[in-house]
C-alpha cells in the first residue's frame, strides 16, 4: 500500500470564486485567492494566487488579471486550468522529475449545470487529475461542520461563498431540497463600491471595497461589539484628486441590505420546499452557516430574526467546505453522493 501511495496522491480542492483551498493529508497546504495574472504579449502566466492578487487593479496594459471563476463556476477555462496546475505545483514544489497520479475531490455549487460540471472536471483532468470526484458545496460544508449527513435527520446548511449562496436541506446522505442563488460575497463588495460612489462621491477599487467589508462589514445597523470607523482612500469623483473619508458599520449595513434580503428570501423559499418531517428536525437543530460570507457581523442574528430559528456559525467558516471535501476524499468508497462519471 505504501508503494501505491507513493504513486497516487490524494487531494481535495475547494475551488471558490474568491479563494481556492487545497487539502492534502488532512492539512490545508494551499490557501490562495482564485486569481491569475497573464502577460498579454507572451500569454505567459506571471502570477497565481496571492502574487496575482497584489497586481489586481494596479496593472498596466501588458498585464491582465483574471478571476477564472464567476458565480461559483468556471468562466475562463484556460485560466482555471493554469490556476489549478499552479496550486498543485505550490503543494509539491520539489516534484520536478516524478509526478504522481492525482485523485481529486472538487466541490461544486448545487445549482450547477451539466456543462459547468464538465468544465470543472475537464480543468481538473487537464491539470493532472486521473480520478476526479465532485461533491456539492452544501454537502461538503455539512461534513466539514461535523454533521452526520447519513442519518435520517434534517439539517439546513447555508454556505455563503464569493460567487454563490448555497442553501440546502440534507438528510440520509443526500440533498432533499436546495436553493442556489448567485448573490454572495462578490455582490457585497460591489454594493460597497456602488454605495461609496453614490453617497460619498468617491471611487474605490475592488480590493479596497473588500477591505471595507472585512473591517466594518455588518448585516445589522445595531451591533453589540461595533467595529471602529474605517478610513477609506479613493479618488474624488468631482475633483479627480485622491481623498480620505471615514465610514461606519451602520453605513455598510445599509449598503448591503438589498443583497442580504435576497439571501433571506432564498432561505425562506428553501424552507417552504422542505418536507414537514424535516421541517420539524430543522426547528430543533436550527440553521448552520458556513463560507466567508457568514462572517459578516450580525448576519446570524438577522437570519435568526427573519426565520425565528436558531442560527449557528461553523467553527472555522472559511475552511468548513474544504475540511468537508477532505473528509469526503478519505471516504470515497463510503459516500454514495460523490459524483463520478
Amino acid at each position: 500500500m505504501g508503494m501505491f501511495d507513493f504513486f497516487t496522491q490524494e487531494i481535495a480542492i475547494d475551488l471558490g470564486t474568491a479563494n481556492t483551498l487545497v487539502i492534502h493529508n488532512d492539512k490545508v497546504v494551499v490557501d490562495e485567492p482564485s486569481i491569475v495574472a497573464i502577460d498579454r504579449t507572451s500569454m505567459k502566466i506571471i502570477g497565481i494566487g496571492r502574487k496575482a492578487q497584489q497586481m489586481h487593479g494596479k496593472t498596466h496594459e501588458n498585464i491582465k488579471t483574471i478571476r477564472p471563476l464567476k458565480d461559483g463556476v468556471i468562466a475562463d477555462f484556460q485560466a482555471a486550468e493554469h490556476m489549478i496546475r499552479g496550486f498543485i505545483k505550490m503543494m509539491k514544489p520539489n516534484a520536478r522529475f516524478f509526478n504522481p497520479t492525482l485523485r481529486m475531490v472538487i466541490c461544486i455549487p448545487s445549482g450547477i449545470t451539466e456543462v459547468e460540471k464538465r468544465a470543472v472536471r475537464d480543468s481538473a483532468e487537464h491539470a493532472g487529475g486521473k480520478e476526479v470526484y465532485l461533491i456539492h458545496e452544501p454537502m461538503a460544508a455539512a461534513i466539514g461542520i461535523g454533521i452526520d449527513v447519513e442519518e435520517p435527520m434534517g439539517n439546513m446548511v447555508i454556505d455563503i461563498g464569493g460567487g454563490t449562496s448555497e442553501i440546502a436541506v440534507i438528510a440520509l446522505g443526500g440533498i432533499v431540497c436546495d436553493k442556489s442563488i448567485r448573490v454572495a460575497g462578490d455582490d457585497f463588495t460591489s454594493d460597497i463600491e456602488e454605495y461609496m460612489r453614490r453617497q460619498h462621491n468617491i471611487l474605490i477599487g475592488e480590493r479596497t471595497a473588500e477591505q471595507i467589508k472585512i473591517e466594518v462589514g455588518a448585516a445589522l445597523p445595531d451591533l453589540e461589539n461595533p467595529p471602529e470607523d474605517y478610513a477609506v482612500r479613493g479618488r474624488d469623483l468631482m475633483t479627480g484628486i485622491p481623498k480620505e473619508i471615514f465610514v461606519s458599520y451602520v453605513e455598510i449595513s445599509q449598503a448591503l441590505d438589498k443583497s442580504i434580503s435576497k439571501i433571506e428570501e432564498a432561505i425562506l423559499s428553501a424552507l417552504v420546499l422542505t418536507p414537514p418531517e424535516l421541517s420539524a428536525d430543522i426547528y430543533k437543530t436550527g440553521i448552520y452557516l458556513a463560507g466567508g460570507g457568514s462572517m459578516l457581523r450580525g448576519l446570524d442574528k438577522r437570519i435568526s430574526i427573519k426565520t425565528k430559528l436558531p442560527v449557528h456559525i461553523a467553527e472555522d467558516p472559511l475552511r468548513a467546505v474544504a475540511r468537508g471535501t477532505g473528509i469526503a476524499l478519505k471516504n470515497v468508497d463510503r459516500f454514495q453522493f460523490l459524483i463520478k462519471e
